[in-house]
């Protein structure tokens, strides 16, 4: 199908085996202009290969490694590993699960607008809680909300965390996950709710916390909230953890989402105090790290009924107020059809996806230049009116591992 690739394809470890000779190219030479046939095995030196190997987007090194024997041992060297974490980060893909059943699906690549088959590692069912960060990917199941695996889905390197305390059955759970580019560790952050027994305007919330470092999980905060619970949305932004938390029945419409802001260092509490309004009505939030930057996707709902979905638009946050940086034109929101009052969408580096449960219709914004482009269309299309789509996207990169 035009334009899906297996991903299997172009993997380092089923490279094939027979190694041919390098396409030469040829060239006019100074001297009675006679073609000259040179081999680039014979020009380049080691380390300038790796260099130019590494600007490759990550798929073209992907075939580059099977050109040749050397090329093979350029590409699976650590050294090279080592020139690749100093290149500028690859542009997000998106992975769209295309069964409500199974954890399958294809993966795009925004460079090459190609859609690529991949097999997630780990991942049981495609409802599990999903964070991403810097080329690793956090899984946990959504049954006890105890199963946790940290991989990176390019290289298959996968590894398996200890349960987590707290409450195991919560109502809510919010995940998320901050990997360092620099030193490779990362910080994981669970937000559990669960609703005081006979009282529904009260809500036990907690905040766990593992650190890959010490690998071991601490309990940083338990609160009683009153009139909010928490929900499925959170990400860490320069050691501080933003989560929504939603209105059980106190306040007005334009209160029905708020965002908690929880230094990781200071511990701030009581959560109320550190509250910040959302930009106005929403009919949902989501939220994601953009270089450092908190940016919330929010569904943004009619003045008479906040629950009816009429436009989207993305606000980044400077201190604690929103800026508004793009609103999807209504041509897009007309592409989607019928879209609901909640959506998946995710993002990071410059690039923000928004899919509709309903279609595997996706759309891409580009932070930097302010455009909105529909990515390829996705190698399956909907089969019978119930199925659903949702997906992630993450940063693809070789050379971290959890």
């Amino acid at each position: 199908m035009e334009g899906e690739t297996s991903w299997n394809s172009h993997c380092i470890d089923d490279m094939s085996k027979d190694i041919g000779e390098f396409d030469s190219f040829s060239e006019l030479s100074d001297e009675g202009n006679k073609e000259m046939i040179v081999s680039v095995d014979s020009i380049l030196p080691d380390d300038l290969l790796e260099r130019i190997l590494a600007y490759l987007p990550i798929a073209s090194i992907f075939r580059a490694g099977s050109v040749c024997r050397r090329w093979h041992e350029i590409v699976s060297s650590k050294r090279f590993l080592w020139n690749f974490s100093h290149v500028l980060s690859q542009k997000p893909w998106y992975f769209m699960f295309t069964s409500s059943d199974e954890p399958v699906g294809y993966a795009y690549d925004p460079i090459l607008r190609k859609w690529y088959s991949i097999e997630l590692p780990c991942i049981q069912t495609p409802n599990w809680f999903i964070a991403s960060s810097c080329g690793l990917v956090c899984f946990m199941d959504n049954d006890s909300r105890s199963e946790l695996h940290v991989c990176n889905p390019i290289t298959k390197i996968c590894k398996k965390l200890q349960e987590p305390p707290g409450m195991k059955f919560s109502d809510y759970s919010a995940l998320s996950l901050l990997v360092s580019r620099t030193s490779h560790n990362y910080t994981i952050s669970i937000v559990k709710s669960k609703q005081v027994p006979g009282n529904f305007l009260q809500w036990d919330l907690s905040i766990h916390i593992y650190d890959s470092e010490t690998m071991m999980w601490a309990t940083s905060l338990t609160e009683v909230l009153t009139g909010w619970r928490g929900g499925d949305e959170s990400v860490i932004c320069d050691g501080v953890l933003y989560f929504l938390i939603y209105s059980t029945g106190v306040g007005t419409p334009e209160n029905r989402h708020s965002l908690v802001a929880y230094n990781l260092s200071s511990r701030s509490s009581p959560l109320i105090r550190s509250l910040i309004p959302v930009p106005g009505p929403l009919t949902c939030g989501r939220l994601m790290n953009l270089k450092g930057k908190l940016v919330m996707v929010g569904g943004i709902g009619k003045p008479d009924r906040p629950d009816i979905i009429k436009g989207i638009g993305i606000w980044v946050l400077n201190g604690r107020n929103w800026v508004e940086v793009g609103r999807m034109p209504h041509k897009f929101f007309q592409g989607f059809g019928e879209l609901d009052d909640v959506f998946a969408s995710s993002g990071t580096d410059n690039l923000v996806y928004i899919q509709s449960y309903g279609a595997p219709a996706l759309l891409v914004f580009d932070m930097n230049q302010k455009l909105w482009k529909w990515s390829l269309k996705c190698p399956v299309s909907k089969k019978f009116p119930l199925q659903l789509f949702t997906g992630f996207c993450f940063e693809p990169r070789l050379e971290i591992a959890p």
